[in-house]
């Protein structure tokens, strides 16, 4: 659903950036999901507002466009995960290990054997090299996700 709609992504995230800024260090949308090293202003820990904000307006966006979402029991739409793993960077070395995360969890979900041939990802804005990565996963260690 996210890469069938990344442009209304796109705008769900600029719009809420305009309003409340945050810098994108490093982001990859997956199908269902997405993961994004974020940095907030100084002084500025509304990390869980600027997710309400994204999401909503995402999903307005989805609904508006005709596409149909699926629904809980309760009615609430289903199209997002009801929370989301917030971790603060201890120091360079996290820092770095969780931009790797990012940028190679499409090869832990299996969805490209290169980290350059994903197209919905911060590594294709040019930011690091195209070879970057190579063609295998580093130690992905114990951050992140947990593995099904």
């Amino acid at each position: 659903m996210l890469i069938d709609h990344v442009n209304a992504l796109r705008l769900a995230t600029r719009n809420t950036r305009r309003l409340h800024p945050f810098t994108i260090d490093a982001v990859v949308v997956l199908p269902d999901h997405l993961h994004v090293v974020m940095t907030l202003p100084e002084g500025d820990a509304d990390y869980p507002n600027r997710w309400r904000l994204i999401k909503r307006r995402f999903t307005d966006e989805v609904v508006k466009s005709g596409t149909p979402v699926a629904r809980h029991q309760n009615g609430e739409l289903a199209l997002w995960q009801r929370r989301f793993w917030e971790h603060t960077i201890r120091d360079e070395r996290d820092y770095e290990r969780h931009v790797d995360y990012v940028h190679f969890n499409p090869i832990r979900h299996g969805l490209v054997t290169r980290v350059r041939d994903w197209p919905y990802s911060s590594l294709r804005r040019g930011l690091l090299p195209q070879d970057w990565g190579g063609d295998s996963a580093p130690d992905q260690g114990t951050f992140g996700e947990p593995r099904p």
